[in-house]
């Protein structure tokens, strides 16, 4: 039995080079189109969370529930959601929703779990839009501040007190 060594050959090395040719070029093109999407900015930033303008309804006599309304900014290059409220005045029922309008016009609320906040955008909580419904408490007077804390997918938790006003004068 004889054995012949391995000898480079023109054929044997273009067929080589041709077979690494592929994957070096997408690597190549995908690296590139990084980079551009990078440099130009497209590339995005954490969201960036800031609550202001943070208002509870005063309940009124006898009404099981209330309502909040925050004011969410993302300043960042990607988006959110906020997927929960706490307070520590509250136990427990605090629930997001949003509202709806009925084929008559008249709006009710709808449970809601998660509000998206855009990229480079803003959540602006309203009567009309969306809100934080929370158990009524007898304690709460015009001018009280509450503590609530937002929970967001990406941003984790982020601290507000929301002043107690009576609905129609926000």
């Amino acid at each position: 039995m004889t054995t012949t060594a391995w000898v480079l050959t023109r054929r044997r090395f273009a067929d080589t080079a041709l077979a690494a040719l592929a994957p070096v070029c997408a690597c190549a093109l995908a690296l590139g189109g990084l980079a551009v999407w990078t440099v130009t900015g497209n590339a995005g930033t954490p969201a960036r969370i800031g609550v202001t303008d943070a208002r509870l309804f005063l309940p009124s006599q006898g009404a099981p529930e209330t309502a909040a309304f925050f004011t969410i900014t993302n300043t960042g290059g990607a988006r959110d959601r906020l997927v929960g409220v706490t307070s520590s005045e509250v136990a427990k029922g605090i629930a997001l929703s949003s509202h709806r309008m009925t084929t008559a016009g008249a709006a009710y609320r709808w449970p809601t779990h998660s509000l998206p906040i855009p990229a480079d955008g803003t959540l602006d909580m309203s009567p009309f839009t969306s809100d934080v419904t929370v158990p009524a408490t007898a304690r709460w007077k015009g001018g009280d501040l509450v503590p609530f804390t937002l929970h967001f997918e990406r941003s984790g938790r982020v601290e507000a007190l929301a002043v107690v006003v009576r609905p129609g004068t926000e």
